[in-house]
């Protein structure tokens, strides 16, 4: 069960738990308190600074210090995590405050109920920072273990419960049950990014994907193979047609009351990608289980946007496929046919993301929407470019940097992009209308960008980002961020409909 968050605006003295957290900042001459720390330093008899510093704390952003209460408080054990230099106002951004929750969350397993004093750090507990401790709070919490056969008898389990000490309970109701609501989204991503491909077939995640759009009131339609070749998804079928497990196209309408805007949202679902007959090398292939990271990231959000209730009409078109070198997958020199009619040349098969959403793209389109958000782990050229952390994003000028600026309000970096027109050419074909890879490597992600906008109708304001490192982390968990699958962009993508809804 996923750990339940609350509110109490009741003196800390008067509070149990099994644990405290409170934040403390590095200074220029050490520790610097905040008013959470404050309360329990008063609770402890002024000697809590003293014993941090004492045990080596800094201060440094995301560092944990655990000490012991000795029954001087109402709570066994005061974790205390570092937030890092304040800003020039002496306050902490909410990022921070929200990856420092995280990892108190994180350095948390084993203690069942948690206080959390985070919310006011240098500044007032509004919405935004609140936000951001609930929210690093419940996905620090996150675990995956659906493929444990027996968890260990000491196995130290996340926090059930937190509980966030704020000036007035009445007021952050509504921002809670938010909270809440982003955090499920988020989880709902994580396991099906975590979920192993031989359970996660194009066929299944189609189900999956379906089941939570019904659960959550939306109308929801899938295309198996006999239909996809009836609608002309030739690039689907292509991507799909080495796997004994057929594609599908998923998707799923929100019309919300009185809708500012119609929005589409394209997430790619490539179940497992090899890289088909053009294969990919041996080492690290196993990450690529997460290759339909932006399929569920549009999943979740459209069934989040649902669950909030927002004014706005949002249809998430998912094309899903397994990319593998079968007797019948599609081939280099191939000439692929895609569902408005363009024909492209296929030089590399491992560039098969932006052959499934061309035909997710063209489909979106004739649903005449205002907007069009797609995301994807398209290109390994976002890694290099941008490293492990940091999306880019392509798009029509106005959106994409639209997206960047929610993606830094919420937390989940992300940079603009240009898709500057020489590239362009490295796409063109004396054969076909164009190719799906240029012939060198450099600027690979734009150019996949250039590949995408071939789609996008004219006059058409579309965003792409490229999530390929920030949707599944290899390395070791940080801040809110587990190991495999992070939910990244579900929070961004939230946010910049949000801010279009706004516009309206």
């Amino acid at each position: 069960m996923p750990p339940t968050i609350s509110a109490t605006d009741r003196p800390i003295e008067k509070l149990s738990a099994d644990a405290v957290v409170v934040g403390v900042g590095k200074g220029p001459s050490g520790l610097l308190s905040t008013p959470g720390a404050d309360a329990v330093d008063r609770l402890l008899g002024g000697r809590l600074l003293a014993a941090l510093a004492d045990l080596g704390a800094k201060g440094a952003e995301e560092e944990i210090t655990k000490l012991p209460t000795f029954g001087q408080g109402p709570f066994p054990v005061v974790v205390a995590v570092g937030l890092g230099a304040p800003q020039s106002d002496g306050c902490y951004s909410p990022d921070v405050v929200r990856r420092a929750a995280g990892a108190a969350s994180r350095a948390l397993a084993g203690r069942g109920t948690v206080v959390t004093l985070l919310a006011a750090v240098g500044g007032p507990p509004d919405a935004e920072r609140l936000h951001a401790v609930g929210e690093g709070s419940l996905l620090g919490a996150y675990e995956f273990t659906g493929y444990k056969s027996e968890l260990p008898a000491d196995r130290l389990a996340p926090p059930s419960s937190f509980e966030l000490v704020v000036p007035a309970v009445a007021e952050v109701k509504g921002q809670l049950e938010r909270v809440r609501a982003v955090a499920h989204a988020v989880a709902l991503v994580r396991d099906l990014v975590n979920t192993p491909p031989n359970d996660l077939y194009p066929a299944e995640l189609a189900a999956r994907g379906a089941a939570a759009g019904r659960k959550a009131g939306l109308s929801v339609e899938v295309l198996d193979e006999k239909a996809l070749a009836e609608g002309r998804y030739g690039g689907i079928l292509a991507v799909g047609g080495g796997s004994a497990r057929g594609p599908r196209l998923l998707r799923m309408t929100y019309r919300g009351k009185k809708a500012k805007a119609k929005i589409a949202l394209v997430g790619k679902g490539i179940t497992f990608d090899s890289g088909g007959l053009s294969i990919k090398p041996a080492p690290k292939m196993e990450d690529m289980t997460s290759d339909m990271a932006g399929a569920a990231a549009v999943i979740g959000t459209v069934c989040l946007v649902a669950e909030l209730g927002l004014p706005v009409e949002v249809t998430a078109t998912v094309p899903i496929a397994e990319n593998l070198p079968g007797g019948s997958a599609y081939r280099p020199a191939d000439v692929v046919t895609f569902r408005n009619g363009k024909k492209v040349l296929i030089t590399n098969t491992d560039a098969e993301g932006r052959i499934v959403l061309a035909d997710a793209i063209c489909r979106a389109a004739e649903d005449s929407p205002d907007y069009l958000l797609e995301t994807s782990t398209l290109t390994g050229a976002q890694l290099v470019a941008l490293g492990t952390r940091t999306a880019g994003v392509m798009g029509s000028d106005d959106l994409r940097d639209a997206v960047v600026a929610a993606a830094r309000r919420c937390g989940e970096p992300m940079w603009a992009m240009p898709l500057p027109p020489e590239l362009r050419r490295g796409l063109d074909s004396p054969l076909a209308d164009m190719v799906n890879a240029n012939a060198d490597r450099m600027g690979g992600m734009l150019v996949a960008g250039h590949f995408l906008a071939e789609f996008v109708p004219s006059g058409l304001p579309w965003a792409h980002l490229d999530v390929a490192g920030p949707a599944y982390n290899t390395g070791s968990p940080w801040g809110h961020t587990p190991k495999g699958g992070t939910g990244v962009p579900v929070r961004t993508l939230l946010a910049t409909i949000e801010d279009l809804i706004a516009a309206r």
